[in-house]
């Protein structure tokens, strides 16, 4: 019995390999990289970049982009600090950041859609807002002393992180999502034709309003992860996430051009930058810069197999 993969599966497939090439290769050179541990590390670390990633995937399914994601962190993160400074709860605090970040999508999906803008001009000038709004919020970092935040520092030294157990939900949410719904259908029939699936009766406006504010909501919750990550809140944080989701993505196997990916894949996008980073720690040697130019390699790698793809699959 032969094993067929077909054309969609292997951007996928070569995502799987390069990870246990990584990880292989990482385990058996330094002492301790094969545990439990740096597993759960990786997780935790890349926990705010999975989740904008996760948002970053219905996007460019769809054929679009935002460039807002990294900076949606930073100004939700600077905003819980500065609410729960103010002795704001921290739950309202973050209910708030969730339904500004989903607000602050819904409005740039709303200007793609109504006015026709093109994503990148839209999501880029939502970039420059947000990031300029964080710093009126505070040009310092704000510590945030609560007994909630505390909570659950010490519940993640004692079991699996927090950060990586809300990473790892909303990511099977959003692969039924993406799988199993008729919002996830319309994503995928969007990339791959839009003006079939208009064609085909499904609700292209409408779904560019969700997938906007979709991503909005997985940004601004990778900023209160940060809270829960540093304990504190940052204009900065998230400075050029964007392009590192981007990269994850794509390394994930999802093409640029939309239509086609999974958003598992996106998840061993992130776990393989991460192993990339990881690598570099335990070299001790090398400079931190080095993990850009093995991503760069290696996205590079990916969008010319994804060329080629496209190109074996048009006709004559």
């Amino acid at each position: 019995m032969r094993l067929r993969v077909s054309r969609t599966q292997i951007p996928l497939l070569a995502t799987v390999v390069v990870l246990a090439a990584f990880y292989t290769a990482a385990s058996c050179r330094y002492s301790g990289f094969f545990s439990w541990a740096v597993f759960v590390n990786l997780l935790r670390d890349n926990s705010f970049l999975g989740l904008a990633g996760i948002g970053m995937t219905f996007v460019i399914l769809s054929g679009g982009i935002d460039l807002s994601v990294g900076a949606m962190i930073g100004f939700s993160s600077i905003l819980v600090a500065r609410l729960t400074g103010q002795h704001v709860h921290p739950l309202l605090a973050i209910t708030v950041a969730l339904a500004l970040g989903t607000g602050f999508g819904w409005g740039m999906g709303a200007l793609i859609r109504f006015a026709a803008l093109p994503p990148f001009l839209v999501t880029l000038a939502g970039m420059f807002l947000l990031r300029g709004l964080g710093f009126v919020v505070s040009l310092e970092t704000i510590t945030i002393q609560h007994g909630l935040y505390s909570a659950i520092s010490d519940f993640s030294l004692r079991v699996f992180p927090v950060t990586a157990i809300l990473f790892l939900l909303v990511l099977i949410a959003a692969v039924y999502v993406a799988h199993y719904t008729p919002f996830g259908r319309a994503v995928y029939a969007i990339g791959g034709n839009e003006q079939s699936a208009m064609l085909m009766g499904l609700p292209v406006g409408r779904t560019k309003l969700r997938l906007y504010a979709l991503s909005g909501f997985c940004s601004a919750l990778a900023g209160v992860i940060y809270t829960f990550y540093t304990s504190s809140g940052n204009a900065t944080a998230g400075t050029m996430l964007e392009l590192d989701a981007i990269a994850a993505v794509v390394i994930g196997g999802t093409l640029l051009s939309g239509g086609l990916g999974y958003v598992l894949g996106t998840l061993l996008g992130v776990l393989i930058l991460g192993v990339i980073q990881t690598i570099i720690t335990f070299e001790g040697t090398l400079s931190s810069w080095w993990t850009k130019i093995a991503i760069g390699v290696l996205l590079l790698a990916f969008i010319l197999l994804q060329r080629g793809l496209q190109n074996r699959a048009r006709p004559g």
